[in-house]
C-alpha cells in the first residue's frame, strides 16, 4: 500500500491550498485516512480524519473551521481542503491509512500503522 501526497507549496495568510493523497490500493473503500502534520521541533499533530465510507469525520479543534477532509473512492483520493491558511500551519503534510474497520475514525498517528505518504511542504508566510 503506498500513498502519494501532492498539493502543498507557499501561500500567502489568508490564502487556500487542496492536498491530495492518492493510492492504487484494491480495497480502498475500506480504508480510514488521517491526515497529519509536523512542524520543525514538534511532535506530530493529527488534523482531520475520514472513514472508509466517508460518513464518519472527525478533526482537531485547531483546524476544525478552516479545513475539511473528503473522499473520492472510485478516484481512489483522499483530499484536505485548508482554508484561511496562516503561519502557524507551516508544517509537512502527512496522509496516512489503515484498515481500522467500520466508521472508525481517530487523531491518533499511533494507529495508522499500515502505510504513510512521503508528506508534502505546506508554507504559510507573506
Amino acid at each position: 500500500l503506498q500513498l502519494v501526497e501532492s498539493g502543498g507549496g507557499l501561500v500567502q495568510p489568508g490564502e487556500s491550498l487542496r492536498l491530495s493523497c492518492v493510492t492504487s490500493e484494491f480495497n480502498f473503500q475500506f480504508l480510514t485516512v488521517g491526515w497529519f502534520r509536523q512542524a520543525p521541533g514538534q511532535d506530530p499533530e493529527g488534523l482531520a480524519c475520514i472513514s472508509g465510507s466517508g460518513r464518519n469525520t472527525v478533526y482537531a479543534d485547531s483546524v476544525k473551521a478552516r479545513f475539511t477532509i473528503s473522499r473520492d473512492n472510485a478516484q481512489k483520493t483522499a483530499l484536505l481542503q485548508m482554508n484561511s491558511l496562516n503561519p502557524e500551519d507551516t508544517a509537512v503534510y502527512y496522509c496516512a491509512a489503515d484498515f481500522l474497520g467500520g466508521e472508525t475514525c481517530t487523531l491518533s498517528a499511533t494507529s495508522f500503522k499500515r502505510a504513510w505518504g512521503q508528506g508534502t511542504q505546506v508554507t504559510v508566510s507573506s
